[in-house]
């Protein structure tokens, strides 16, 4: 932890001249206070990436579904027990509709003692799509721990409210079961204690050096080609900060106010989501960045670069945020996309996706992508009889071309003129409830 201070340090002192040269104290007040080129942008409804926000919330849903199912010692579930889970899975339709929509993946059947409720277990489609995906988080597990490991290194004790992690499982590539597999098998790196809350919370045993390297300054080393070799060297040296990619509709990032912005919080230091932030002045446009930086981090982090907006509240004071910092997500939008899709507000990390679809896929979402292709399958044959879906092999290498030809050529967006007044009222006030 005392690296992680010196390395913000340095960040400081590099940007600024000796304390006790004359200038340092005015640079030294421009750096943590400058204001930044005030910029009031129209919110720019993304159609392709509410699309693909639309599609994961029907997959979630019926990945938890399946886990329930697995999890329950008769195998599986009745219609009673998920009658009141609609909210719980983030649907807009009841919970009973949606299941059966998916014959392909949960098999419909009388309970044994009680002939008149309804059941439902895995086919044998789910069954296989589980196993596979237990394969891969044993295949995978070194990389859930560093995943797990680092989000839990930029909280401020290095610890977090399992209540607070079990929403994000699933957008963390998590096992189902991570709290008590992962801590029992790693002794050395997690722990489950009572926090100071008394709540049960999940705690980083040790401080993995090579751990605490953010994705974008792992992204800025790997384009170390021609004259960006030069510029990640001044960065190292503390002479110049790294940048955020950002990418804005048409015509945006070409105003000229919004060019002046980009280049004022660009030229701050880049402060490391792992460095002790306690240092940094609340107030200061330098903090502001810093909150940029560790919510980059955090969506980075996720299977999908996105999450609710929510779950991130829940984390808002273990990773020292300010009370408003959601409003970061509308002053950025080059950065950040904020989808109100399905009744909720998600956050999507706007690198991550091009032309709809992840940049760079792990190999659990390329799982999850089969899986909702037995969904759809399901979908078209429902009516026709099971026996018509063809084997799942078939469906498993079919799939990728299927998904591919339903990308479009490039982003639709939409000025957030054409939104509802709910819509638009909640982007514009960024309220506190979803």
């Amino acid at each position: 932890m005392k690296l992680r201070a010196k390395s913000l340090l340095s960040v400081l002192r590099n940007s600024n001249p000796q304390p006790h040269s004359p200038p340092t104290h005015h640079h030294h007040q421009q750096q943590q206070h400058r204001t930044l080129v005030k910029v009031r942008l129209k919110w720019v409804k993304n159609r392709t990436l509410d699309h693909t926000i639309d599609t994961h919330t029907d997959l979630k849903a019926a990945s938890l579904l399946k886990s329930a199912i697995t999890r329950s010692s008769t195998g599986f579930i009745t219609s009673k027990s998920i009658s009141d889970w609609q909210k719980l899975l983030g649907l807009t339709v009841p919970t009973l509709r949606f299941i059966r929509r998916y014959p392909t993946l949960f098999e419909e059947f009388p309970h044994p003692r009680y002939p008149s409720l309804s059941c439902f277990r895995l086919t044998k489609f789910g069954t296989t799509l589980h196993n596979q995906e237990q394969s891969l988080h044993q295949t995978h597990e070194a990389d859930t721990v560093q995943r797990l490991s680092r989000v839990l290194m930029m909280t401020k004790n290095k610890m977090l409210p399992l209540q607070s992690i079990h929403p994000l499982k699933w957008d963390l590539g998590l096992p189902d079961d991570f709290d008590r597999t992962l801590v029992q098998k790693y002794p050395d790196h997690f722990r489950v204690v009572k926090g100071l809350n008394g709540l049960l919370s999940l705690k980083l045993e040790q401080w993995p050096e090579e751990f605490a390297v953010s994705e974008l300054q792992k992204s800025s080393e790997n384009r170390k080609l021609g004259s960006f070799s030069s510029e990640y060297r001044q960065f190292k040296r503390g002479q110049t900060a790294l940048a955020f990619p950002m990418s804005f509709p048409r015509g945006y990032g070409e105003q000229k106010k919004v060019k002046a912005w980009m280049e004022e919080f660009q030229k701050l230091p880049y402060i490391s989501p792992y460095d002790d932030s306690s240092i940094i002045d609340p107030n200061s446009e330098l903090m502001e960045k810093r909150v940029v930086g560790v919510l980059h981090e955090l969506l980075s982090l996720t299977m999908y670069k996105k999450t609710k907006r929510n779950y991130l509240r829940s984390l808002r004071e273990e990773l020292n945020l300010p009370h408003k910092f959601t409003r970061i997500f509308t002053r950025y939008p080059g950065i950040f996309y904020l989808s109100l899709k399905c009744k909720t507000t998600t956050v999507a990390l706007k690198e991550g996706y091009r032309r709809g679809r992840l940049v760079d896929p792990h190999p659990l979402v390329q799982l999850r992508e089969k899986f909702y292709y037995v969904m759809r399958t399901g979908l078209v044959y429902r009516n026709k009889g099971l026996d018509m879906i063809p084997q799942l092999d078939s469906l498993a290498n079919d799939e990728v071309d299927a998904v591919e030809q339903e990308g479009s050529e490039e982003d639709e967006y939409e000025i957030g003129d054409d939104c509802s007044d709910e819509e638009a009222s909640e982007v514009e006030e960024d309220s506190d409830e979803d």
